[in-house]
């Protein structure tokens, strides 16, 4: 029950996480006048939620036990593939806002 629950901390972290990257690539783009290309931080940020949303779902009305989870292909997708998913995304997007400043310091 703690491991279930350090985990969710842990995905609202990176949610949090990814709102404010995206928030902050949405200003930069605005101020550059970038083509607006930040709907993949959004996408992130949907399936994050979606993820934590299942997990707690699962977590208060045990629809799958948890001794359980890693016999089902969906719930391993839900725990595992939607948050790296979320999170790849979240990288790819803020690297495509913000290579250049890898590039300025080269």
């Amino acid at each position: 029950m703690l491991a279930s629950f350090a985990e969710l901390f842990g995905q609202f972290a990176i949610l949090l996480l990814l709102i404010i990257v995206a928030m902050l690539s949405k200003r930069l783009g605005d101020a550059t006048r970038a083509k607006p290309q930040y709907f993949a931080f959004y996408l992130a940020i949907t399936l994050m939620t979606l993820s934590i949303a299942l997990r707690i779902l699962n977590t208060a009305l045990e629809i799958v036990p948890i001794n359980q989870i890693h016999e089902s292909l969906l719930w391993v997708f839900i725990y595992n593939g939607l948050p790296a998913a979320a999170f790849t995304l979240g990288v790819v997007a803020a690297w495509h806002y913000w290579s250049w400043l890898l590039a300025e310091s080269a």
